[in-house]
């Protein structure tokens, strides 16, 4: 006979233990708010175990043996290396924890919260369910459960065993050949990084352009890059089916081109773990993201999203975020989330950093733009880096002279962009921006001269 549990009441209940998750459990100690954490997996979600830590530590590796091939050209005569693969992987899974949350729960639990592991769904606007739990939201729920690699409806995909974005970042094996479905910047980023390991990479791109959510002349920036990694890029070419041939999987694609490879990598964007919550009647975007207010982030009165689930962009710094603007709602503060000046970094080598708004979608909003663009490899510090090939692309809005959206291919771009976040957030006058003095031979002093050509636009 099953022994039914009387439900158990929390101020709070939170559906995910992923970084919005983290971030509200932190944002909530020593409120008096109680709250609930529901994680089916990890503590911690995708990004620690299979997402940004992982993957960034491969690409560390690659770039690592990349650097010691420079210095046959900038310091030495001879330089030998065997790639040592599980050592690679080793480091890697190190880094992710060994996929073992137990510290980051201990964490968690010691800011007051209680952790629920299993697989929740929320049945009603107020009530989570776990196994044999049921919970109780007396204040408020949060839906922070993230998403899932999204697989394409290719026949004969189910049929070979495929990666996604888990197996990849912490790999137990290097393939000799790797072919990538999917040219954004989780294809391109590992591309990259098992190309300079050793593999033989292709990446297939159905669309007309890779980061095709980027610049377009950042794709054409990093392209001989990659290529230079030995990297083959085929662009505008669907993939229309997949078979298994012995050990291989073959790719078809559309033009009758076939590409055949030891593994095959599914990069083909995200999906939202809806299962959990779209039965409690919660409207969903046009691609099935969970709806929310974008300043308050309330699906309803006191169901708030958070991170990747709300669709507005897939990034760990934007779950802490949310995750923060949400606990300080239920604080009873009235704070807001402001969306206009988002950073996103792929970390491939060189680096491509944005912010704001690209030049077509700020002309589809019928803004009046003025645009400057510069290669940083043409500054004192990319001759001294010995870097070729990159970009920095400015786009201001010309009625208030100020900043609305920057693009950079760079080495360290990510850390070149903090200063032009700043500056699209509060909107600093272009020409405040061209007065800044930057360090002479930094990499961001090649803003200075782009900045002042933007003003020179301006006046």
């Amino acid at each position: 006979m099953e022994v039914s549990r009387l439900p158990q009441e929390f101020d709070v209940v939170c559906l995910g233990g992923g970084v919005a998750g983290e971030a509200i459990a932190g944002g909530l100690k020593g409120s008096g708010i109680s709250l609930a954490v529901v994680e089916r997996e990890l503590v911690g979600g995708e990004c620690p175990y299979w997402g940004c830590v992982p993957s960034k530590t491969l690409l560390r590796s690659g770039e690592t043996l990349e650097e010691a091939g420079r210095a046959r050209k900038l310091a030495a005569s001879r330089v030998e290396w065997d790639v040592d693969f599980p050592k690679v992987s080793k480091r890697v899974l190190w880094m992710a924890r060994d996929l073992d949350d137990t510290r980051p729960a201990a964490a968690l639990e010691a800011t007051g919260a209680k952790l629920f592991r299993g697989e929740g769904k929320l049945v009603d606007l107020r009530t989570v369910e776990v196994g044999a739990e049921q919970l109780i939201a007396r204040k408020a729920v949060v839906i922070a459960n993230g998403g899932t690699a999204a697989t394409p409806p290719i026949p004969g995909l189910e049929t070979v065993e495929f990666w996604t974005n888990r197996q990849a970042a912490v790999p137990r094996e290097l393939p000799g050949s790797l072919a990538v479905l999917g040219g954004g910047a989780v294809g391109v980023e590992l591309g990259q990084a098992f190309a300079r390991l050793g593999s033989k990479v292709t990446v297939i791109e159905a669309g007309p352009r890779f980061l095709a959510l980027e610049e377009p002349e950042a794709g054409a920036a990093l392209q001989p890059h990659l290529e230079a990694d030995g990297i083959t890029l085929m662009v505008g070419d669907p993939c229309v089916a997949v078979e298994k041939h012995g050990s291989a999987v073959v790719v078809h694609l559309k033009s009758g081109a076939i590409v055949s490879a030891d593994r095959l990598l599914v990069a083909t964007g995200r999906r939202p773990n809806f299962e959990a919550w779209r039965a409690a009647g919660l409207a969903q975007t046009d691609r099935g993201w969970l709806k929310v207010d974008p300043v308050t982030l309330e699906a309803r009165a006191n169901v708030y999203g958070a991170g990747d689930v709300t669709g507005l962009g897939g990034f760990t710094h934007l779950a802490y975020y949310h995750g923060q603007v949400v606990a300080r709602r239920i604080r009873g503060e009235d704070a807001r989330a402001d969306h206009s000046a988002v950073p996103r970094v792929t970390f491939t080598d060189p680096e491509v950093a944005s912010v704001g708004l690209s030049e077509a979608a700020a002309r589809e909003k019928a803004i009046e733009v003025a645009v400057a663009s510069t290669d940083p490899a043409e500054s004192a510090r990319g001759y001294i880096h010995d870097f070729h090939s990159g970009l920095l692309k400015l786009v201001a809005d010309r009625k208030p002279g100020v900043l609305i959206g920057a693009t950079l291919v760079s080495p360290r771009a990510g850390e070149i962009l903090g200063e032009l976040v700043l500056a699209v957030k509060v909107g600093t006058p272009v020409r405040t921006l061209a007065d800044l003095i930057h360090p002479f031979p930094a990499f961001n002093r090649v803003l200075g001269a782009a900045l002042g050509e933007l003003a020179g636009k301006l006046a």
